[in-house]
């Protein structure tokens, strides 16, 4: 089957971290682009040298209904140093478009899951499959007995894409742990990230604290190819099934 491309509106753009910006669009030909969170979409370019390029970002929205047509949907783009991708959104005014296509891809909550623990792990943009989930995520704790633990890697507090809503998340949900871990500079004594969850150092240091149940955990690995390695490793030693690590590799295209 053919892959449907569409132009997608540039219509919001913030920065979230100091080298990663947080931007919206619309599907810009009358139809909608909803999605399943976790799933991504592609964006199709061409290079200075008229060869064509694609990126691959894993989309954000959060969102308890189907999206509709002139729903936004959103994707966090880090911005690379000479790199074909920053200078493309770098240089979209509001109103631009761009081609897409999706949305792809199966690093999904399944409907089946039975298991009594979520052990999210997420390191740079690969954080935010886990925000769009978080209306679902609401629910299966409503619908059943479930626990869920976000770790989220960060090398300084301002690098923490979207700390203040998974913490505002798991202040509202008794069965959401979130727990950031910062390999180079801890929130300051007193400041809003400064909390008892917080560690020191990488997230698969933090992973041995949480005691993985082969019986009752699936565990879901998104970003840096490295540490999705070293965690799939740690999680395989604890006895975790490879079916219930599920994983998705961020590799840094420029």
């Amino acid at each position: 089957m053919a892959i449907v491309h569409f132009p997608l509106k540039l219509v919001a753009r913030r920065m979230v971290a100091p080298t990663v910006a947080h931007l919206s669009f619309v599907r810009d030909d009358g139809l909608p682009l909803d999605f399943i969170p976790g799933q991504f979409l592609q964006v199709h370019f061409p290079l200075a040298d008229g060869t064509q390029a694609r990126r691959s970002y894993s989309l954000a929205t959060r969102h308890e209904r189907p999206l509709e047509a002139g729903d936004a949907v959103e994707i966090a783009v880090s911005y690379v140093p000479g790199g074909a991708a920053t200078a493309l959104f770098e240089g979209m005014p509001l109103g631009g478009t761009v081609d897409g296509s999706g949305p792809f891809g199966r690093f999904c909550l399944l409907p089946n899951d039975a298991n009594r623990r979520y052990l999210l792990i997420g390191t740079g943009t690969g954080i935010t499959p886990y925000r769009a989930m978080l209306p679902q995520l609401a629910a299966l704790m409503a619908s059943r007995e479930l626990e869920v633990v976000l770790l989220q890697g960060a090398r300084t507090p301002e690098e923490l894409l979207y700390g203040d809503e998974f913490r505002a998340f798991a202040e509202a949900h008794p069965g959401f742990r979130y727990i950031p871990c910062f390999s180079r500079t801890l929130p300051a004594d007193g400041s809003p990230q400064a909390h008892a969850d917080v560690r020191h150092g990488y997230v698969q240091n933090a992973l041995a604290e949480l005691a993985p149940d082969p019986p009752g955990d699936i565990a879901y690995l998104c970003g840096n190819p490295h540490m999705v390695d070293a965690c799939f490793e740690a999680l395989k030693a604890a006895g975790l099934p490879i079916p219930q690590i599920r994983r998705e590799k961020y590799v840094s295209n420029k």
